[in-house]
């Protein structure tokens, strides 16, 4: 019997020590993977700060002339121009243009699957959405190239290649991420605020449009934001249908530019360490101080999100 109880507590004791060591290394692990990260986040952060600041720190390019100059000539030796304006405009335009299209879109698609639709319409619809955020961007900017392009260009206006182009393309790229967190969003209220709504005599679209979207307001806001975000890091889609070109459009026909498009564009007919390398890197910059921006912009509406 003694024997027995010894046996019992040498098992306990053991599954203890295991337990802890579970513990022990499982925080390790979670410790290394969140430094890994940071580090990572860190790391590209001074490397691309150093590497953009470089152009106005040692080539002497006027911070001014970069964002508010619409010359852009680097390889001019005698007389060189870095105005990254136009591209900087471009940027903002697709990414606010394809805001104001993908966002009535990909709302109004979530408040049909969770308000409207019977559930399995739910079932056959969110798969489907979700299934173009898998597609690669090469292929949508194929498709806007060979089909869209054409269209605009028979039919609208211009050569076809523009803003509106790029703009059309990048609705649809980021139309699948605010339409699965809009569905999210509007999944997770309570029923008691539907269902108090009906009591006092408000019809569904009274309920939906006075009660649910204010109630879900800050996340839908955050899918909006987040798919802004995409649409301005976008690249090779966008280089496809846009056109490229230096100059500031004069309508939404005109081709445009992006600073990824440039970037990408010019990147690999540079020196690295020469002059337009490192406005290019610039450039860069430029981007991750927006994508800091839409980071911050999003943990404000999270924020407003926990208060309500």
């Amino acid at each position: 019997m003694e024997q027995i109880k010894v046996s019992a507590r040498d098992r306990l004791i053991k599954s203890k020590k295991n337990q802890s060591n579970g513990e022990l290394r499982g925080r390790v692990l979670v410790t290394l993977c969140a430094i890994i990260m940071i580090s990572a986040t860190i790391s590209i952060t001074i490397f691309l700060g150093t590497k953009g600041l470089q152009a106005f720190l040692v080539n002497g390019v006027s911070p001014i002339e970069f964002l508010t100059s619409a010359e852009w000539n680097p390889i001019d030796k005698d007389n060189p121009k870095f105005g990254a304006l136009p591209f900087i405009f471009g940027s903002f335009a697709v990414t606010l243009l394809s805001a104001l299209i993908a966002a009535p879109l990909g709302i109004g698609g979530a408040i049909f699957m969770t308000e409207i639709a019977p559930s399995w319409g739910k079932r056959i619809l969110q798969p489907v959405i979700e299934l173009l955020v898998g597609i690669p961007s090469v292929v949508y900017g194929f498709i806007g190239l060979t089909v869209l392009v054409p269209f605009i260009r028979d039919h609208v206006g211009g050569i076809g290649f523009g803003l509106l182009s790029g703009t059309i393309v990048l609705s649809i790229m980021i139309l699948p991420t605010i339409t699965t967190i809009a569905t999210d969003a509007m999944s997770s209220l309570p029923n008691n605020l539907r269902e108090g709504s009906y009591a006092i005599g408000a019809t569904r679209w009274q309920t939906i449009w006075k009660v649910l979207i204010p109630a879900a307001l800050p996340t839908l806001l955050t899918a909006i934001v987040l798919g802004m975000a995409r649409a301005f890091g976008e690249a090779l889609a966008v280089q496809m249908v846009i056109g490229n070109v230096r100059d500031l459009p004069g309508s939404i026909l005109d081709p445009s530019a992006t600073l990824t498009t440039i970037i990408t564009l010019n990147m690999g007919h540079t020196t690295f360490g020469s002059i337009e390398n490192n406005t290019l890197w610039s450039m860069g910059l430029v981007l991750l101080i927006m994508s800091f921006a839409f980071i911050m912009l999003i943990r404000f509406l999270s924020t407003r999100r926990k208060i309500s």
